[in-house]
């Protein structure tokens, strides 16, 4: 049976957690430690207590999450976080995250995990944040009607598609998450369709000033990606079972 730090130094040099920026409330790594044991790992979109609950109950000892304990900054540990500590603590539940490392990881990361999912080819890094490219652009050979359709069948939801570029798309940009507010920076890049999550209400009006089709396809669900493709591997890897914790948020 492997050890939880074996996991975590394994890990970390597979996502390059150490050499990766990232905003600081990410905390990149491992966020919880346990008494050191690996017998099931749990994958989520965000920790919660929802998600906690759920681990302990299907017996999870080591939860990876893309959006960490932390995010909120700095802050007491009272109320909402005191009540998941415990529940980890209780229940010998570690928690991992990884952000960015995760994003933009070339195997198991989001962007080219949907990027695959949709057939994107010849795919190629761009759009720099905290010094790495972070989206990934690729030629398309769909209709854009057809690239919608296969991307709510990939994300098992409702897109909302704001129709301001070619019918034929050829360059498409791909950044998971809430990259509808980096939209003059992807039009710099000679993108015709970008693909996100979700972004602010003048992204909308941005998207047809610069004739880019704008396809959101929500945060939560462009992000299960990344924690099934690294759930998978470590699973894999170290001969652990995984399950993926759903909880969506809506957004």
């Amino acid at each position: 049976m492997p050890t939880l730090s074996e996991i975590v130094e394994y890990a970390n040099d597979y996502l390059r957690v150490t050499e990766i920026e990232d905003w600081p409330n990410a905390l990149n790594g491992l966020q919880i430690e346990n008494s050191g044991r690996a017998t099931k790992i749990g994958a989520a979109v965000d920790v919660s207590t929802r998600v906690l609950t759920a681990a302990a109950k299907k017996n999870v000892d080591l939860l990876i999450v893309h959006h960490g304990l932390f995010w909120p900054g700095l802050q007491s540990v009272t109320g909402a976080l005191r009540r998941q500590l415990k529940i980890a603590f209780e229940n010998d539940i570690a928690l991992y995250s990884a952000h960015l490392p995760l994003d933009l990881h070339s195997k198991v990361g989001n962007n080219a995990q949907l990027a695959s999912a949709l057939g994107s080819k010849s795919t190629k890094r761009f759009l720099k944040e905290k010094g790495e490219s972070i989206g990934l652009k690729g030629k398309i050979s769909v209709s854009r009607s057809v690239l919608i359709r296969k991307l709510r069948n990939v994300l098992r939801g409702p897109v909302k598609a704001f129709n301001f570029g070619p019918k034929e798309p050829r360059r498409v940009g791909i950044i998971t998450g809430a990259a509808g507010s980096e939209i003059y920076r992807v039009a710099e890049a000679k993108i015709d369709t970008l693909i996100t999550g979700e972004g602010p209400h003048w992204a909308a009006v941005a998207a047809e000033e610069l004739e880019i089709n704008l396809l959101l396809g929500g945060h939560y669900a462009t992000e299960t990606f990344g924690v099934k493709a690294l759930a998978t591997h470590l699973s894999q890897r170290f001969k652990l079972p995984w399950e993926f914790l759903n909880f969506p948020t809506g957004l």
